[in-house]
């Protein structure tokens, strides 16, 4: 009587299957708010502690490099350990959403949004 039915179950299957997956990504992206990633440069001299989103969070600079001869060295070391952060903070967070595409049974190379 009702044999068309059975499509609508498989789409309503569907669907909370495509919530429950864009539920993921939205716990994932508060979740990136939380990951910390540390970029450093001149052999750990400088330090930037960046979340996993890129925001930056911290700087540790060693004071053995504070002269006033060499601002801009010190100056560079600290524009590069914010880039490394900053460029571990997207390979994290490419390495968490291919988790999550992963789990949700989507190929691991499928670019999701950010």
């Amino acid at each position: 009587m009702l044999k068309g039915l059975g499509q609508l179950g498989d789409m309503a299957k569907m669907m909370k299957s495509a919530q429950a997956f864009q539920q993921r990504l939205e716990d994932m992206q508060e979740q990136l708010h939380q990951i910390m990633v540390t970029g450093e440069s001149g052999a750990g001299l400088v330090k930037a502690t960046a979340s996993a989103k890129g925001e930056l969070k911290a700087l540790d600079i060693d004071p053995s490099i504070f002269n006033a001869d060499e601002k801009e060295v010190v100056e560079d070391l600290i524009l590069a350990a914010i880039k490394d952060a900053q460029s571990k903070a997207t390979e994290r967070a490419q390495q968490e959403m291919a988790r999550v595409a992963e789990e949700s049974g989507l190929p691991a190379d499928m670019k999701l949004p950010f």
